[in-house]
């Protein structure tokens, strides 16, 4: 007997289209750097990180999220990493559309300017527990 299969979310898509609908409309979000970053300040970049596992196989996943937020002063970037933590923190317990959002944690946010532009930025990594909807 084979069992059904249920591929598991694009957690950073869903991260990515959660964040355009709630973050104000001049922070830029997507998954890569803009080519024109500090035209393009604020930046908020959803990657997905390492994690890993299942809380319960064939059910959920563990998925780790690495979130590049740049922008013009540290305290900007401060602020707006921040603010993306508690919209991802508030989707604990939620479906969004392909996904059911079981545990959200904030892991760490690293103050890290870019070594090459000197843009203020941090790194949030955030971990979710997800499943399809």
């Amino acid at each position: 007997m084979t069992l059904p299969v249920a591929p598991m979310p694009d957690i950073e898509q869903v991260a990515i289209d959660l964040l355009v609908g709630v973050l104000d409309d001049s922070v830029t979000v997507g998954s890569e750097w803009p080519e024109d970053l500090e035209q393009t300040l604020p930046v908020v970049a959803v990657s997905l990180g390492p994690a890993g596992g299942s809380a319960i196989k064939a059910v959920t996943a563990n998925r780790g999220l690495d979130i590049d937020v740049l922008a013009a002063t540290k305290g900007e970037a401060r602020d707006l990493a921040a603010l993306v933590s508690a919209h991802l923190l508030a989707t604990q317990g939620t479906t969004r559309p392909g996904a059911r959002i079981y545990g959200v944690e904030e892991t760490s946010l690293i103050w890290l300017p870019d070594p090459v532009t000197n843009i203020p930025r941090y790194v949030l990594v955030m971990s979710m527990v997800v499943r399809p909807a």
